[in-house]
């Protein structure tokens, strides 16, 4: 992936493999990653994207290569340095005392070597430091606050003529009142729970008078016909057997088929 070429925000900007170009259109592209706050992972990095080292959330591999040369016009490759030296000044302390001085040929850093020298190792996680500063005061609605009421009725009373108003004694303020809490299980296992319905009079009485009432249930019962009885035609007997058969009678005069000599029975060959 190229240095100029970055995915959709927030995914970090991956350099596989970066061999430069324009230094004005990477100065323009890393001030875009310097703003966004932008990570920059650096696999391979030449010339011009070398710019990346100077945004505070770069980081590079231990086996990343970065070459360093200096820059020159692309019409007549004579050598810029007026650009070069925005490049080297781009650098860090570190990693500028690494280099000394940018010459014609490739200056080449490892990752492991910048990783020496400062620049973060995109292996470890990304640490995350919260900045110290003043605390800024929520601005005040002068509309809304009581202060800012008062200030308005009293500009209202002035612009009128008239005299000011009694002050107005300060109430306290009453909070708002909370729902009762709930009772505990203790409480309303023991609360007092409705008693059941009356007994009916009819069932009400001792035992001897109900024992007469169940009597007179029973004879009244007693009196009621029994139900007709089922037509024999409809009762099923399962105890009826199943008639048998009469075996064919042999005709008067046959005689068999085949001789009896030919053939000898299973049984009389199994005993021999």
């Amino acid at each position: 992936m190229s240095y100029l070429v970055p995915p959709p925000l927030p995914a970090p900007v991956v350099v596989t493999k970066d061999v430069g170009g324009f230094v004005s259109e990477y100065q323009a592209r890393t001030e875009e990653y310097r703003k966004e706050n932008r990570e920059v992972r650096l696999h391979e990095c030449r010339s011009a994207c070398t710019l990346a080292l100077s945004l505070p959330n770069v980081c590079v591999y231990p086996n990343s290569i970065l070459k360093f040369h200096l820059a020159y016009n692309a019409r007549n490759h004579i050598s810029d340095y007026g650009v070069s030296s925005e490049l080297f000044n781009s650098y860090p302390d570190a990693v500028r005392a690494r280099l000394g001085t940018l010459t014609r040929e490739y200056k080449v850093i490892s990752g492991a070597e910048l990783i020496q020298l400062g620049i973060r190792d995109c292996n470890e996680p990304r640490i995350m430091v919260a900045s110290v500063g003043k605390t800024v005061p929520r601005p005040v609605d002068p509309d809304i606050s009581l202060s800012g009421m008062m200030h308005s009725v009293a500009n209202a009373w002035s612009r009128t003529g008239a005299s000011q108003p009694p002050p107005v004694p300060s109430e306290p303020v009453k909070l708002a009142s909370r729902e009762p809490a709930k009772p505990a299980p203790s409480d309303v296992v023991f609360a007092a729970f409705p008693l059941p319905p009356a007994r009916p009079q009819e069932l009400s009485g001792t035992e001897e008078e109900t024992d007469s009432k169940l009597t007179l249930a029973e004879d009244k019962a007693a009196d009621v016909p029994l139900p007709p009885s089922r037509p024999a035609s409809l009762t099923l007997s399962y105890t009826q057997r199943l008639p048998v058969l009469a075996r064919p009678r042999i005709m008067a005069g046959a005689a068999p088929i085949l001789p009896s000599q030919t053939f000898v029975a299973l049984a009389t060959i199994t005993q021999r």
